[in-house]
């Protein structure tokens, strides 16, 4: 028997989330691509629930069964995936050889 629904696990979720946010933004170690593609994350879960409850009420189904609402949902996680990978791609590609190598400890 389950303690918590995937609904109450899913809100729940958001509070680490944005805390990770909140320290990735103010640490200002992430690439600004990556951190734009974390925020992008959000705009998926802001176009999920509406789009879940649309199935719901549209079609009686589950988001996931929707193939076509479900799809364009998922763009959005896709494009915010797209965004992080590009952002330490750019990252690493700007590292010197020296940076890039690993380093040998001093005996």
């Amino acid at each position: 028997m389950a303690l918590l629904s995937k609904e109450t696990l899913f809100a729940l979720s958001l509070f680490p989330y944005l805390g990770f946010l909140w320290f990735a933004t103010r640490s200002r170690l992430l690439p600004k691509l990556s951190l734009v593609g974390f925020y992008m994350t959000l705009v998926f879960v802001a176009v999920t629930i509406p789009a879940g409850l649309y199935a719901k009420l549209h079609y009686g189904e589950e988001l996931a069964n929707v193939d076509w609402l479900h799809g364009s949902a998922e763009i959005f996680l896709s494009l915010a995936n797209i965004l992080v990978v590009l952002g330490f791609y750019g990252a690493v590609k700007r590292l010197t050889p020296a940076e890039a190598a690993p380093q040998d400890p001093k005996p």
